[in-house]
């Protein structure tokens, strides 16, 4: 038995270091005094200084912060109700709907970007308006739905049939019902699948590239224009920042769901 561990133990430990040795690089050279990318000239922390005196780099900060909030939430609160919606629905429509809503999990990214695109391009002279923040938003939000609906509907399985029934008969609107019986049931799951959508908006390239237009510029894409010339090790400083952001954000929904998984151990 030992001797079949030790090679799984010896490659697990070589994928994460595949993995995660370009980031631990990226973090030290953003604190190295120098510009070079291979000598380690001593420790400051001036890129992170002059990362809050340059303005491109904090408008599409600001940029990016701004559609992942608004993003996430119109996400968060249209992925709810769709899984209450389909939850209600017959289970053989429900499993065709859910597998539909895989669709844009699983599709590349560059698929959903240049489709939006398409769209968008397509319906500028019907709407009459451009790429740029509102195309960005739009693409945002649909594709983080799909991740709330998975993230709530789970949550949904676990609720007694009867309970909304019950909530009414003892005098409570449809609409209380829901708020003060359902609502609480749920919510680790509205929760977690805002902090997916978030991340996940916060994180994205792609789509966002084909979706923005010229006018507008995320965090990923205005690094990716600064990589096509000479790298600032400014750069190392912001990307260590969102790192550290995605990463909790990460830790906190994994606590979250080992949390409820422990609850539910008898």
């Amino acid at each position: 038995m030992r001797k079949t561990r030790i090679p799984g133990r010896v490659l697990t430990i070589l994928a994460f270091v595949f993995l995660y040795m370009p980031i631990v690089v990226l973090v030290v050279y953003s604190f190295n005094s120098g510009k070079s990318r291979s000598i380690w000239t001593g420790f400051t922390l001036d890129w992170y200084k002059q990362l809050l005196s340059n303005r491109m780099i904090l408008n599409s900060l600001w940029i990016t912060l701004l559609v992942s909030v608004i993003a996430a939430l119109v996400a968060t609160v249209a992925g709810t109700f769709s899984a209450v919606g389909l939850f209600n629905l017959k289970k053989r429509v429900r499993a065709v709907l859910l597998g539909i809503n895989q669709i844009p999990v699983i599709n590349a990214d560059i698929i959903t970007g240049v489709s939006m695109m398409i769209l968008f391009v397509s319906a500028r002279s019907v709407l009459g308006f451009k790429l740029g923040f509102g195309t960005l938003l739009i693409a945002h939000i649909t594709f983080n739905i799909p991740y709330v609906i998975l993230s709530v509907m789970p949550k949904l399985y676990q609720l007694d049939n009867n309970l909304f029934e019950a909530a009414q008969d003892l005098g409570a609107t449809w609409i209380q019902a829901f708020y003060k019986v359902i609502l609480p049931e749920i919510r680790p799951g509205i929760v977690n699948g805002l902090l997916i959508a978030f991340t996940m908006s916060i994180d994205d390239f792609v789509i966002s590239y084909f979706t923005a237009g010229n006018s507008t510029q995320t965090l990923s894409m205005t690094i990716y224009a600064m990589t096509r010339r000479r790298i600032s090790p400014e750069i190392n400083a912001i990307s260590t920042l969102m790192f550290a952001v995605v990463l909790t954000l990460l830790l906190v929904v994994n606590v979250r769901q080992m949390r409820e998984s422990a609850k539910r151990l008898p």
